[in-house]
């Protein structure tokens, strides 16, 4: 299937290792541009790297007006258009109610809503030109938040919120607005926590499987959320809006 995105160009949050590294090498494959933030210099640096010297990397930590702004107007710059903008920044913050710290849910809501929000408005004229496409990356638990799953649970079900408000708002411009909900696929932070830990990332994931009983029985890969992120962003599925989509091995207990 031709998706369409030749020269189209995406910005994605996080973009320096797992979910947002898959999905930035599988749209150059396809022929788009990306530009890709993070806070980390070293990673920032093996992204380029590995992305080749069209990807635009740029050091930006995105709960920073400024560095939000760093980047689009970087992206711009570069590339003269936005086509899509994939909020894929944040990290596990996961404690009892009883026993969180109150900065950890108001940085977190920093990150993973706050921000999503003011990129999300940077781009929206740039958006409206192309017909583009918002993707809010989410974890399963927005729908389904469990015990201590928060301040993540209520970040991302705010995220969820926002995803479907916005696409309300903007479809009349052309733009659409998707969520797609993680559960259990692989990324930078269960590498690191494996690294740390000095066992091998295959056995961390497998183990991870068994102990939440995932239907499928595996930890989802990387390039699969880059194959549906990809999809969505892509002309053909032009039809597509204010829906999350649960990228999840049936883990999720709601449909």
């Amino acid at each position: 299937m031709e998706l369409e995105l030749r020269d189209r160009v995406v910005l994605i949050t996080g973009g320096t290792d797992g979910l947002g590294l898959a999905l930035a090498k599988t749209l150059i494959a396809e022929g788009a541009r990306v530009a890709v933030c993070g806070r980390n210099a070293e990673r920032l640096e093996r992204t380029q790297s590995t992305l080749g010297g069209d990807a635009l990397c740029i050091e930006a930590d995105v709960t920073k007006s400024a560095d939000r702004e760093a980047f689009v107007e970087a992206a711009r710059a570069r590339f003269g258009r936005v086509d899509g903008l994939v909020n894929n920044a944040g990290r596990s913050a996961a404690t009892p109610v009883a026993t969180s710290d109150d900065d950890e849910w108001r940085s977190d809501y920093e990150l993973k809503v706050v921000a999503a929000l003011h990129l999300s408005r940077l781009v929206l004229d740039d958006l409206a030109q192309s017909g583009g496409v918002i993707i809010n990356v989410l974890a399963i638990s927005a729908r389904t938040p469990g015990a201590s799953t928060t301040p993540t649970a209520a970040s991302r079900a705010a995220g969820l919120a926002l995803t479907k408000a916005l696409a309300t708002e903007v479809g009349p411009r052309g733009i659409r607005a998707l969520a797609i909900l993680i559960g259990l696929v692989e990324s930078g932070q269960w590498e690191r926590r494996a690294a740390l830990a000095g066992a091998p990332v295959a056995t961390v994931y497998a183990e991870l499987a068994r102990n939440v009983a995932v239907p499928l029985g595996r930890v989802g890969r990387a390039e699969e959320f880059a194959d549906l992120a990809t999809f969505l962003l892509s002309p053909r599925a032009s039809y597509l809006t204010g829906i999350g989509v649960s990228l999840d091995g049936g883990l999720s207990p709601v449909i």
